[in-house]
């Protein structure tokens, strides 16, 4: 039975996509490097930190990975706070309200600073609807590696049998399944070049997780295991 339901953050509630890719590449600028689209996009759904060090082993750059987080942290702020269009993706509010009032257990397990997600939380007035908020920047490893969604799990309180993430990255959803936990793949139109293939299920509207219907999708698949 579903009991808990651990919220990705950037791509599922709110894209800040645009504003994390102007601030990155304004850092790259900064120090003069030059990304590829390929290797930014495999960046997706981890850590600033483990993008940081990534950056600083691939280019033997002659910074701490420290000087990078902070160079695209005060980019972001800025932008952060600039940007009037930035908006939940459509839907997502209704979902979380809608899963709340159904007494379902709401965890939020980012790869984004906690700066970032309260910024996002304060901003949007989401805190009521969740119980605890995990970044993955406090954890030794970020996504793909399962700790957050194990701790996620266990913050919820219930079993990983009885919990499901909603996950937009290839990154994401290995962490998920990794972690022994069911994963719906949020195939959005601002998720791109991501492999949903280890979901458990792929949508693309967020009506078609609706309580009743994933409710009933969630005991079939996992019955089935």
């Amino acid at each position: 039975m579903l009991k808990a339901v651990l919220f990705d953050m950037d791509g599922v509630i709110v894209n800040t996509e645009p504003l994390h890719r102007k601030a990155y590449h304004l850092m790259f600028e900064d120090v003069n490097i030059n990304v590829s689209e390929a290797l930014y996009t495999s960046f997706t759904g981890q850590s600033t930190r483990a993008i940081c060090e990534t950056l600083v082993e691939h280019f033997n750059l002659p910074i701490s990975p420290q000087t990078l987080i902070g160079l695209k942290r005060d980019h972001f702020k800025y932008l952060f706070e600039n940007d009037e269009a930035l908006a939940l993706l459509p839907g997502v509010f209704d979902l979380i309200k809608d899963y709340y009032n159904r007494g379902l257990t709401l965890v939020l397990a980012s790869s984004a600073s906690m700066e970032n997600i309260n910024n996002i939380f304060n901003r949007f007035e989401l805190n009521p609807y969740f119980v605890a908020k995990l970044s993955g920047a406090d954890l030794k490893a970020s996504k793909p590696h399962p700790e957050i969604f194990e701790n996620a799990a266990f913050i919820s309180g219930y079993n990983r049998h009885e919990c499901m993430v909603i996950e937009d990255s290839t990154n994401g959803i290995k962490a998920a399944k990794d972690a022994g936990i069911f994963c719906v793949g949020y195939d959005s139109l601002h998720s791109e070049d991501q492999d949903y293939s280890l979901a458990d299920l792929v949508v693309s509207d967020f009506k078609d997780l609706a309580y009743p219907k994933i409710l009933k999708q969630f005991n079939a698949l996992v019955a089935q295991k």
